[in-house]
């Protein structure tokens, strides 16, 4: 059978890439379009009952929420006749996408990458003709990167199915693509990145430091540390210090509990209690309040971005990281306001100051919330998967600003990517976690 046309749009953050589809969508109008955007990897904007810390909290989960395999075989059973055929496709999409270990799981436990796979399982069975899919290679690791980008064309020719690509790097354009549409320029998407200039980087690292800072060598302690939700085992026996000053990547593929470990360092998940964990030299659990670790930690996940649903102007979403809140619940002074400012002029992002945050793009909402983890200058930076869905050059920015803000003294990071290129050099401390 031939194969179908694989269209690629591609644009920088905020050049109109979404509104450009919103409208090819709306002349489609067809009940077969399917279109998996980048915030589907972090729950629907509807998704008003998810909350940040809830995938940690799992006797918060109302009994009536589905495991990840109840629902697709609920959205099976909805989208089409039980035949052999489609029996098997169900099959061979979660043997590819290696979701078998992960149909028991609530869906709401799932991590960014396993959600946006389930995403990709679902979307498939409910048999589109037209497909479009928003950044698709974010969020997944290495491996399944690469089985997807080799099962697109093999799903254009076997389901008779049009697919569109909507990316923000040159690098993502895949060979095979029988067109692109540019809405930023070929010459301008394809220009390598410019570095950071010289008054930003200055001004980066005249910043004072704070005399509340805490004074210890250690910055995290894990001794022996086990996380087990029901009969499945997600971190067994770590051990992990991290020293002031030492900026670590940590890696492993999806579903490895990288996010599940850096919630047992930002006071996010309750199992942190039962561990043997030191934060800034005290033993978690020794009369510390959850505000007191936050005060001196800054934090982006996609887990912050799948429940950042708050449509307030995008200076306050900034705001809302010098309280450690979602939301901004109250008033800033001056003098945080401009603080605030100072950061988004740092990140090239000064000029959504009063746009409210849920209509930025995707990639401008990222760059709002990276912004958010710095607002308070703090001790200790984690930054879990922070360059998701941007372009080259705010990539490269975002890349400089992690470099020269490690260079102060007395600053720790923690950094997590699935792509290598994204990780600064600066981070010359690897901890690789293997799937339970």
């Amino acid at each position: 059978m031939e194969r179908q046309k694989i269209i690629v749009i591609a644009g920088k953050n905020g050049s109109g890439k979404t509104l450009y589809v919103d409208q090819m969508r709306k002349q489609l109008a067809s009940d077969k379009v399917r279109y998996i955007a980048f915030c589907d990897t972090y729950g629907a904007a509807t998704d008003k009952a998810y909350y940040l810390q809830l995938r940690w909290n799992q006797h918060d989960i109302d009994s009536e929420t589905p495991f990840a395999g109840q629902q697709l075989e609920h959205i099976y059973q909805l989208t089409g006749a039980d035949t052999p055929e489609r029996r098997q496709l169900k099959d061979s999409l979660v043997e590819l996408f290696q979701f078998e270990g992960l149909l028991d799981k609530y869906l709401i436990s799932l991590s960014s990458g396993e959600l946006r796979k389930y995403q990709f399982i679902k979307t498939l069975l409910s048999n589109p003709e037209v497909l479009i899919l928003d950044n698709p290679f974010i969020g997944l690791d290495a491996l399944t990167r690469q089985q997807l980008k080799e099962l697109l064309p093999m799903l254009s020719r076997e389901r008779h199915l049009t697919i569109y690509l909507v990316v923000a790097r040159i690098e993502d354009i895949p060979d095979y693509a029988d067109e692109v549409v540019w809405i930023t320029p070929e010459d301008e998407l394809s220009a390598p990145p410019l570095s950071l200039d010289e008054d930003r980087r200055q001004a980066i690292l005249s910043l004072t430091s704070h005399a509340d800072d805490y004074n210890s060598d250690i910055v995290v302690e894990m001794n022996k540390v086990s996380i087990r939700y029901d009969n499945r085992t997600i971190l067994s026996d770590l051990d992990w210090t991290i020293h002031q000053g030492e900026c670590w990547a940590l890696g492993g593929p999806n579903g490895s509990g990288k996010s599940t470990l850096l919630s047992l360092i930002c006071a996010d998940n309750p199992q942190a209690y039962a561990c043997d964990i030191s934060l800034f030299g005290r033993q978690r659990g020794t009369g510390e309040s959850i505000w007191e670790i936050k005060r001196h930690i800054g934090y982006v996940s996609p887990e912050m971005h799948r429940s950042y649903q708050y449509n307030i102007p995008a200076i306050q979403v900034v705001a809302s990281g010098l309280k450690d809140t979602m939301g901004l619940y109250t008033r800033t002074n001056e003098a945080e306001r401009e603080q605030c400012r100072w950061w988004m002029r740092i990140f090239g992002i000064a000029h959504l100051e009063e746009r409210p945050f849920l209509t930025l793009s995707s990639g401008e909402q990222r760059l709002v919330l990276v912004a958010r983890a710095f607002v308070k200058d703090p001790q200790l930076l984690i930054l879990d998967e922070p360059l998701h869905g941007l372009d080259t050059q705010n990539r490269q920015t975002a890349k400089d600003i992690i470099t020269i803000f490690s260079q102060r003294p007395g600053k720790t990071l923690i950094m997590v990517s699935h792509y290598e290129e994204e990780i600064p050099a600066c981070f010359t401390l690897r901890k690789r976690l293997i799937k339970q």
